[in-house]
């Protein structure tokens, strides 16, 4: 599909990805709609550190995921739907899984529901890599049995099925992308990288972390971005699922000494038990067969391997150093 002349709606768009994802449409010349969780602040989240040139052009709709008339006002006019509004830190799950139906699968239904009824051209759908549990094999593939282990997750299976059965149904155009650890700037305290690089960009010669021996594959919020956009052109995506992941796995206590490295810090690691998932919720090891990404979307990530997460960890680091960046994260805290 050719973006060009399209008008793509992004959900989630105040976020952390959805932020990048706004960003890059924007500086390859797309005509975007920024849909943001409406408050009494007036605040678009993350939109809001775009420069005073930008953000006074932004087409932005303040609404509610959760709310059918507000999603469906938000997509009228537009062709595409970029959907990564969603609640997405797990231990808030288990506090609150309520408040995860209703945002993750009520809201996903009232996309595709509006998405149906209003011809739009394609939805792209957020799903996650928590989807699939601990790897029952390496790398993990599209067809990994899905092995959801908290509410969170749960969720997202359900929205995932349920994107998919509309796909199915109602011949919508529906491709979920589902990316694996994404990080890098702005990203929410509640990751583990924000939460080492702060703790060290704050001072802490000693940093509280949870597990230590789990695996995860981590994406440079860049390459993300890029799967995102690349999702959207390629046709051969519909109806599918596509893993975006950096086909390398790293373990917390590895990625912990790697952070310091290239903070040029020397630190040790105390274990803060309130950090731990319960044991059979945490998910042990996750590593990304992104075979199909490079087949369908001929996307390949540039910050993979080692000396990529290096790179990526490096600019993540100068980032969150910036006084008035880390200004905004509660370092000393433990933020769920």
């Amino acid at each position: 599909m050719n973006l060009s002349g399209k008008r793509i709606l992004v959900t989630g768009a105040d976020g952390f990805i959805g932020s990048h994802l706004v960003e890059q449409l924007l500086v390859e010349g797309y005509e975007v709609r920024c849909f943001v969780l409406y408050n009494s602040f007036n605040s678009w989240g993350w939109l809001d550190s775009f420069s005073p040139s930008v953000k006074s052009g932004l087409d932005v709709f303040a609404g509610d995921i959760r709310d059918p008339v507000s999603v469906r006002t938000a997509m009228e006019g537009c062709d595409l739907v970029l959907h990564l509004a969603a609640l997405i830190a797990i231990p808030h799950s288990y506090r609150a899984p309520y408040a995860y139906v209703e945002t993750n699968v009520t809201g996903t239904l009232n996309v595709l529901q509006a998405a149906r009824d209003l011809g739009v051209e394609k939805v792209v759908h957020t799903s996650t890599s928590e989807v699939y549990g601990t790897a029952q094999f390496v790398p993990i593939t599209e067809a990994h049995p899905l092995n959801a282990q908290s509410p969170y997750a749960a969720t997202k299976v359900g929205a995932d099925q349920l994107a998919m059965s509309f796909h199915y149904a109602f011949d919508v155009p529906v491709a979920v992308i589902r990316p694996f650890n994404t990080y890098g700037p702005r990203q929410s305290a509640r990751a583990v990288i924000p939460t080492i690089i702060s703790q060290i960009a704050a001072g802490a010669d000693t940093i509280a972390l949870g597990a230590l021996t789990p695996t995860r594959d981590f994406n440079y919020v860049i390459d993300t971005a890029r799967g995102f956009i690349a999702m959207a052109e390629s046709d051969l995506a519909v109806g599918k699922v596509t893993n975006i992941g950096s086909d390398y796995e790293v373990s917390i206590a590895e990625l912990a000494g790697l952070i310091a490295e290239v903070m040029r810090r020397e630190v040790s690691i105390e274990l803060d038990k309130q950090r731990l998932r319960p044991a059979a919720s945490e998910v042990e090891r996750l590593w990304a067969d992104n075979t199909k990404a490079r087949e369908r979307l001929d996307w390949v990530p540039n910050y993979g391997g080692l000396d990529g997460l290096r790179r990526g960890l490096k600019e993540t680091a100068a980032w969150f150093s910036e006084p008035g960046n880390l200004a905004l994260y509660k370092a000393e805290q433990y933020n769920q």
